[in-house]
């Protein structure tokens, strides 16, 4: 089968499109097609070279459903549309764009009701990354736009590359050379594809998540756009964009709408990921990765997946010794818990540094604490265990008296519990001296000093570490 080309679509009423067009033509070499189809209306000129061509139409291509069944009649089939196009706005700022094209609701502009293009998702990352990369030392921030106008109706996937937002931008040198560079140095890598729902038309969120991860999106639907979205848009969205799980921008949707939409993703099965799971993704396999959470999903089916460095260097290991993921075997062990319960109640921040020190992956509950729960790579749960084990027993060294009888793997918590009935009983009664009592100062009453140990009773937990 012969190579297809890339077809970037540009407009002659579209000034910014222009703009990017001309840089086109200076940074590469093309050759003009002279002879151009007598029965295509409205085709202005054609530009070749072994990589792209250059289709520059005389209408707006926003309304240009299934221009890519005319391209292919017309003998300029491709199997990938980038459109040249400005973006508008009235607040003025200087910003690169790229976006897919789709009407959640009505089409005002171009397309069809209720209909979404088919997104060229890892060419619109590499876009927006080529973008970032070369407006670092310009006014231009970078943005991908939410799903919006048309065209709708196309068979092949395409992607906008836009300079916005007035014609200041539209005709400004600079900008027209970013983003044709940007668009002559896409290159496809293959990361997981996310939906994304919430947000502003200016996906914030998500383009962070598209520069800063390993993750590219499909179709984004904005907050005011989601009363729109009910469960046959987003199967649409989800089938047509190739999507692996759904992204809640959750802070900027109101609780009614999220519980709808979680309802719907959950009732579809589609997985859906927080970005800190996303965050996490750097560096391991999507199919290692699925392979991970499905375990920590049986384990705790409301916690959320921590993977930490050290399961990301143990995998660097692998992969410099040519082993191949497949051969991978995760294990799970679980540290007593117990000991975790008491080590949470004495100091949570500590214990979550020593999760992430020393366990590869472990499970962060709804209620802010941590799943007893440890997985690693073959033997390395056992040994990271034994290492969260012994540092969770040194948190508690520091706050309570502790026995450790090690041949018996058993150990005792000792801690002095504040008793009021009893300090009731030396005629103290609530307020400040009761207070102080219970922090551990000794107070006089009526002549007489009562000592903190003669309020407080001793306690002694006992622990059986051996699971």
């Amino acid at each position: 089968m012969p190579y297809k080309k890339i077809n970037i679509l540009c407009s002659v009423v579209d000034r910014a499109s222009q703009n990017i067009k001309e840089h086109l033509l200076q940074n590469q070499e093309w050759k003009q097609v002279e002879e151009l189809p007598d029965n295509w209306e409205g085709l202005e000129s054609v530009y070749e070279n072994a990589k792209y061509r250059i289709i520059e139409i005389k209408e707006h291509h926003i309304y240009q459903d299934r221009i890519d069944e005319k391209m292919k009649h017309f003998g300029f089939e491709t199997d990938l549309i980038i459109v040249a196009s400005k973006h508008k706005s009235n607040d003025g700022r200087s910003v690169l764009t790229a976006h897919f094209t789709g009407n959640p609701n009505d089409a005002a502009f171009g397309g069809r009701p209720r209909e979404l293009s088919i997104p060229a998702t890892q060419i619109m990352r590499s876009i927006l990354n080529n973008m970032e990369q070369m407006a670092k030392s310009t006014h231009y921030s970078i943005n991908m736009e939410s799903t919006h106008h048309g065209p709708t109706d196309m068979k092949t996937p395409m992607v906008y590359a836009e300079i916005g937002s007035a014609e200041e931008q539209w005709a400004d040198p600079l900008a027209g050379n970013i983003v044709a560079k940007a668009i002559m140095k896409a290159q496809p890598k293959e990361v997981p594809v996310a939906i994304g729902l919430g947000g502003g038309h200016y996906a914030s969120r998500q383009t962070e998540l598209i520069l800063e991860t390993e993750v590219t999106f499909g179709h984004n639907f904005p907050d005011y756009q989601l009363p729109h979205v009910d469960k046959s848009m987003l199967m649409q969205a989800y089938e047509k964009s190739k999507a692996n799980f759904v992204y809640f921008d959750r802070k900027s949707m109101s609780s009614r709408e999220r519980k709808r939409l979680y309802k719907i993703v959950e009732e579809l099965g589609y997985l859906h990921l927080r970005e800190s799971e996303i965050r996490d993704l750097k560096g391991i396999s999507w199919k290692l990765f699925t392979k991970t959470k499905n375990i920590c999903d049986k384990l705790c089916p409301e916690g959320k997946l921590k993977i930490t460095d050290s399961f990301k260097k143990a995998l660097k290991n692998i992969h410099a010794s040519n082993e191949s993921e497949e051969d991978i075997e995760l294990s799970t062990c679980m540290i007593n818990e117990e000991l975790l319960k008491e080590t949470i109640k004495a100091d949570r921040d500590r214990t979550i540094s020593v999760f992430n020190q020393y366990a590869p992956i472990y499970i962060e509950m709804r209620n802010g604490t941590i799943s007893n729960h440890i997985l690693g790579i073959g033997e390395e749960s056992k040994t990271a265990m034994q290492n969260v084990t012994n540092e969770c027993i040194k948190i508690l060294k520091e706050h309570y008296e502790i026995k450790y009888i090690l041949d018996e793997n058993i150990l005792y918590i000792i801690s002095n519990k504040f008793d009021p009935k009893a300090a009731k009983e030396f005629g103290i009664s609530s307020g400040p001296m009761m207070g102080e009592l219970a922090n551990g100062k000794s107070v006089v009453v009526e002549g007489r000093t009562v000592e903190p140990e003669m309020v407080h009773i001793r306690k002694t937990k006992k622990i059986l570490l051996s699971n």
